[in-house]
């Protein structure tokens, strides 16, 4: 940072015109507020889809229970898994704010094509009721079924490509080196949530009610125009923007030679003091800091990437410049070696999503089978359930980021209150405790169902004597873990990771949703292959009669697996190294805060 009168220049960040980005101008909190709008749209557009499409592919689209679940988790694990491949390019090449634009485009075009389809009946199969038994519904095939997934997975990519690219474009909002706007950045973190839930609020109600009320083509069509003013919002706020400075390169392939180059290296012999290692001299002239990590006392075996066979000579005529893939600066390798550490507290997350998926696919199925009234007449959809824990939630983050936070960080000294891995613990128990209680709820709806005689009852047109209510429980709790859990995976892969994989850490976050979808989708199949033979509906999870399967076996299972993650996941949380960080100075206190150790030092 360099200032020039009052003109104080943000490192590292230009405007839209390649100009170097300056405070007050640029970036901040109220530039922010774009982004988060953006990013509520969005949500607004995507959030349906993940709680209803269910619903669409087995009413309209005339699929099984089973494959209509197994068809949504795979669509949400594509549109979180093409999230790194934008994010490759958002990083190295397009930059971060074209590639959110480019995406929200992708996401327009997608939920046109849906809307179409669901308005026109020749591109869908004839209406025909799937749960009577007596009659014989025609899937979608054909050029529909090309239609429906062209539409898909064009959505999924617009979806994957805001996720990717927004989250971190918002954070490049702030300077982590100035100690106001760090702490203002890991406010922007909790109200990314928020704006999440607040499109959610919206989808799950307006969204939701035009989809079962006026028909799919006024819901999908809802969307598509929601998608529309969020890209308009988003591109006002170019000229405000502060950019980061796409390189032509990626930091992703520079770890991937530490990694060949220590394989290569691997007979050599470390020396015993670390400053003998490759090393870079700082570039004095470059207009932007080079960014150089200390080296620290893990992975040694990486270190091997660093071991100078030869005098690397840069003042001579003719310099000797050694090949990256054989001999690696102490600064990638510390880089490496952060990515590797993160990875344990990446793949520890996969079962949690595994968690969510259900929510989004049986337990809408649940709620389809019992009573929806709330007061008289009217009904809540089954896909709006989750709106109860984003009430809650909408109260609570502005109460935990503005109150809890400031009053906990008295204690601990910590920019976020508590550490972001702290903050991811909490939630993977809680994600546990929310299968648990869903197991026990599904008990209570099975035992209502036998007791009036109603295990072969139609969803929605029969439904049981039980309010759709006794789900908000697992909803409610699985609600709390996500504000846990999720936005401390965001907050800690974008600050540890090196300043050009910003866009690609998050993704560690979309890609464990992915992997987590995926597996949910595997999980369903080996269930119900390993129990066909020993329940009448042909495993836990067959047939389109859950008052006849085993749901709450599958969701002790998963409680089950959760409880044994998170066990798995202290061992590897204990273990990790935060990225090393110089201290800055509080404007609050006037003290030092050693962002290393997240307290503060003596004066």
């Amino acid at each position: 940072m360099q200032a020039y009168g009052e003109l104080v220049e943000v490192e590292g960040k230009v405007d839209w015109k390649g100009r170097p980005a300056i405070k007050r101008t640029h970036g901040g909190r109220l530039v922010s507020l774009l982004i988060l709008a953006t990013f509520a749209l969005e949500n607004m557009c995507s959030l349906p889809l993940a709680v209803n499409l269910v619903t669409y592919f087995n009413s309209v689209m005339h699929l099984s229970v089973a494959d209509a679940a197994n068809a949504v988790t795979n669509f949400m694990g594509t549109s979180y898994i093409l999230s790194i491949g934008v994010a490759f390019l958002a990083d190295a090449y397009i930059g971060r704010y074209r590639a959110v634009i480019l995406a929200g485009c992708l996401e327009f075009m997608g939920l046109s094509l849906l809307t179409l389809q669901a308005h026109f009946p020749k591109l869908k199969p004839p209406p025909c009721n799937i749960y009577d038994l007596t009659s014989r519904c025609e899937k979608v095939d054909g050029s529909n079924t090309v239609l429906l997934y062209a539409a898909l997975y064009l959505t999924a990519a617009g979806t994957a490509g805001v996720k990717a690219a927004l989250p971190s474009h918002g954070a490049d909002q702030f300077d982590e080196k100035d100690p106001k706007e760090a702490t203002q950045m890991s406010s922007f973190f909790n109200w990314l949530l928020l704006s999440v839930c607040i499109g959610a609020a919206v989808s799950l109600t307006l969204i939701v009610w035009l989809q079962t009320h006026k028909g799919w083509d006024w819901g999908f069509g809802a969307s598509t125009i929601a998608m529309f003013f969020g890209v308009i919002i988003f591109v006002a706020g170019i000229p405000f923007f502060r950019i980061h400075v796409s390189q032509g390169t990626t930091v992703f392939t520079e770890i991937f030679q530490v990694y060949v180059a220590a394989i290569r290296n691997r007979n050599l012999r470390l020396p015993e003091n670390p400053e003998e290692l490759y090393e870079i001299e700082r570039d004095k002239e470059s207009g932007i800091e080079v960014e150089l990590l200390p080296h620290r006392d893990i992975f040694r075996f990486l270190d091997k990437a660093a071991i100078q066979t030869t005098n690397v000579e840069f003042n001579s005529s003719k310099p000797q410049v050694p090949s990256p893939w054989k001999l690696c600066t102490v600064t990638q390798v510390e880089n490496a070696k952060i990515i590797f550490g993160m990875i344990p507290i990446f793949c520890s997350t996969f079962i949690m999503s595994t968690c969510l998926a259900q929510l989004q696919t049986f337990s809408i199925q649940q709620g389809s089978t019992m009573d929806a009234r709330i007061a008289g007449n009217f009904k809540i959809p089954p896909a709006s359930l989750p709106i109860l824990p984003v009430i809650f939630m909408i109260i609570i983050i502005p109460v935990y980021d503005q109150l809890l936070v400031p009053f906990i960080r008295k204690f601990t000294g910590h920019t976020t209150g508590i550490t972001h891995l702290q903050r991811i613990g909490v939630g993977l128990v809680l994600s546990s405790i929310s299968m648990g209680v869903a197991a026990i709820m599904e008990v209570k709806r099975k035992r209502i169902a036998e007791q009036h005689k109603m295990l072969d009852a139609m969803p929605i047109l029969e439904p049981l004597p039980i309010s759709t209510f006794w789900l908000s429980f697992q909803f409610f709790i699985f609600g709390i873990a996500d504000m846990f859990t999720y936005v401390g995976l965001l907050e800690f892969f974008y600050s540890e990771a090196p300043k050009a994989l910003k866009s690609m850490s998050t993704c560690f976050l979309w890609s464990s949703m992915a992997v987590g979808y995926f597996f949910s989708t595997i999980l369903v199949e080996i269930v119900n292959s390993a129990t066909k033979g020993s329940t009448k509906s042909r495993g836990w999870l067959g047939g389109n009669n859950l008052n006849r399967n085993h749901l709450n076996l599958f969701y002790w299972l998963l409680s089950i697996l959760s409880l044994i993650n998170f066990f798995n996941y202290l061992f590897w949380a204990r273990w990790y190294k935060y990225r090393p960080q110089p201290p800055i100075v509080s404007n609050v206190t006037g003290k030092v805060v050693d962002l290393n150790g997240n307290h503060e030092l003596k004066d």
